[in-house]
């Protein structure tokens, strides 16, 4: 069966979404990047994701997980991610890489109340919005990478 991770991995690094998309210690089954949410309070930064393939790829999803620290309803202590997307439940095989990373983004760019892994993050956003977005703007100065410069 011919592999689709070269032309995957080609597509993620011309998606203007990411940058720096590349392997991880030249193994196929892991990359890593830089994604660049579009929206307050999180687009002053850059933050870097793994996302790792199961051997079984692409009958299983694979797992994206932020290696930057966000103060976000949807990503816990340890960077990992509530997606349904690659939950095994609506896992598709048909779906793209890029896929993955695009609904990755659009998580950090619009944060839900009911994709929950930190509740307490949740409540927050939803009775105190204003002091969510101070709290994770602060977080994100302190820990979000520098954005990359547009090419």
């Amino acid at each position: 069966l011919p592999h689709p991770f070269p032309q995957e991995l080609q597509e993620a690094q011309r998606w203007p979404g990411a940058r720096d998309v590349r392997r991880l210690d030249g193994n196929l089954r892991r990359w890593e990047g830089l994604l660049l949410p579009t929206t307050p309070p999180y687009n002053p930064g850059a933050f870097r994701f793994e996302l790792t393939f199961s051997p079984h790829h692409p009958l299983e999803p694979p797992r994206a997980t932020l290696r930057t620290p966000i103060y976000h309803p949807s990503v816990d202590l340890e960077g990992r991610v509530c997606q349904p997307l690659t939950a095994h439940e609506h896992w598709e095989p048909a779906t793209r890489a890029i896929q993955v990373l695009q609904d990755l983004l659009l998580l950090l760019d619009s944060p839900d109340p009911g994709r929950v892994l930190r509740p307490e993050v949740a409540r927050e956003l939803q009775e105190r919005p204003e002091e969510f977005r101070r709290r994770a703007e602060e977080h994100s100065r302190l820990h979000a990478e520098p954005r990359p410069e547009p090419p």
